[in-house]
């Protein structure tokens, strides 16, 4: 059977679905690197402004090749990495779409989005305690930054496994959907949402967002957003929906 990432780009959004059904969508080596290509590829296509990751059904990825990682050195582990990496560093708004279970190098894959939905059969299993596997990839400072301390180690070091609703309660979902076509759906609207914006606007928005996120003081983020702000005032975008807004109420 094939392994592949299949691009399906609608209204702006960019549809990435991962492929590896005979190892329920596991990132190996060539899964990696072809979901390297298709963020790039998706990032670099203007008409996309946002990214949707997915698995084909019924998994969203079970980790990473166990068979490759018993053979790993850090050089073939950073390989590995690459694919949920490259999400991580994309600048474009991403959203992962569980549809089944995230285990392992899965749940990084789903933590190096910007916004996680689940479907009714979604399951965060970390199980790298299980397996003798240190975490990495940066799992420990997703886990930490997303759930905190105490959600991170629930998960980590004492291997509790999250099903959709367990998952929205302790913030690591945003939302869940009653069925995976709605999950899909639901996706793309509110992917759609983004890409509706500005490119470069959207972007810069995002860029701002993960240096703001490291500092101390409302002073210090205001000091770096009036910069930004000012520029988008005096974008033509700016102009040409604040036009746009004035029309629509007038005629009210």
């Amino acid at each position: 059977m094939s392994t592949e990432v299949r691009t399906e780009v609608t209204d702006g959004v960019a549809v990435l679905t991962l492929s590896n059904p005979a190892r329920r969508n596991a990132l190996n080596l060539e899964l990696s690197q072809k979901l390297v290509t298709a963020v790039e590829d998706a990032a670099a296509d203007e008409k996309v402004g946002a990214i949707v990751v997915t698995g084909e059904a019924p998994a969203f990825c079970a980790g990473g090749d166990l068979g490759e990682l018993q053979q790993a050195d850090p050089a073939t582990l950073r390989k590995v990495y690459s694919g949920f990496l490259s999400i991580a560093a994309c600048p474009l708004p991403t959203l992962a779409a569980v549809n089944g279970a995230a285990v392992g190098a899965g749940i990084n894959l789903a933590l190096a989005c910007d916004v996680r939905l689940a479907g009714p059969t979604a399951r965060f299993d970390v199980r790298f305690m299980q397996l003798g596997l240190h975490p990495g990839g940066g799992y420990t400072w997703m886990a930490h930054r997303i759930l905190g301390a105490q959600g991170a180690a629930a998960m980590t070091l004492f291997c509790d496994v999250l099903d959709a609703a367990e998952a929205q309660r302790v913030g690591l979902v945003w939302r869940t959907y009653d069925s995976d076509e709605a999950l899909l759906d639901g996706a793309r609207e509110l992917a759609g949402r983004a890409a509706a914006a500005p490119r470069e606007l959207i972007e810069q928005t995002k860029a701002t967002m993960r240096v703001t996120s490291r500092l101390d003081s409302q002073s210090d983020a205001t000091d770096i957003e009036v910069r930004a702000q000012a520029e988008s005032v005096h974008s033509e975008a700016f102009r040409e929906r604040v036009a746009a807004l004035q029309a629509k109420i007038s005629k009210k």
